[in-house]
């Protein structure tokens, strides 16, 4: 347990060195940002509690669910977007882990400014349930060449005679 505890702080240290370097100031400015522009993405989401009619049911409690949101954003303008998002899901139950949902999530992007954007995506499900997901999205660290970034989405499934849900979870991830 004690070198898993050296190895984590070890890995704050280099991370928190590595990011607090700066650079020399640039003489010439930045290029201008041409649209369309395409940008790639990857990061890990928590569904974290979901309701429906039976009542509301918590990740963590009895299994654990875990998915890798893999995307493209088309920017069409710096203000509004398309987005061509995959989602494999992973779920731990009683021992045993498995792909148990395969999502495929388009939607539209809005920059509401100050690094924050909307994203309004529609939702298809291997397991049979469609829907929507309004999210929330925040960049927190900008960098050259990769940002990261953390969500909020509310995803809302209907389908497969189930009654509807609404979920809310956490993301974060790279974008590049």
């Amino acid at each position: 347990m004690k070198a898993h505890f050296y190895f984590f702080i070890l890995f704050l240290l280099t991370a928190v060195t590595t990011s607090a370097q700066t650079s020399a100031p640039a003489t010439t400015p930045a290029p201008a940002v041409t649209y369309p522009r395409i940008a790639g993405y990857v990061g890990i989401i928590h569904p974290l509690v979901t309701t429906d009619k039976t009542g509301t049911h918590t990740n963590f409690d009895g299994f654990y669910t875990v998915g890798m949101p893999t995307g493209i954003n088309v920017w069409k303008t710096a203000k509004v977007g398309f987005s061509f998002e995959v989602v494999p899901f992973v779920r731990a139950e009683n021992g045993i882990s498995k792909m148990n949902n395969f999502l495929f999530h388009p939607g539209v992007l809005a920059a509401l400014g100050n690094g924050f954007t909307f994203v309004g995506r529609a939702a298809f499900e291997t397991g049979g349930r469609y829907g929507f997901t309004p999210i929330i999205n925040k960049v927190v660290k900008k960098n050259k060449h990769s940002n990261y970034f953390v969500a909020i989405p509310v995803p809302v499934r209907f389908g497969n005679d189930k009654p509807a849900s609404a979920t809310l979870a956490f993301q974060f991830g790279l974008g590049f």
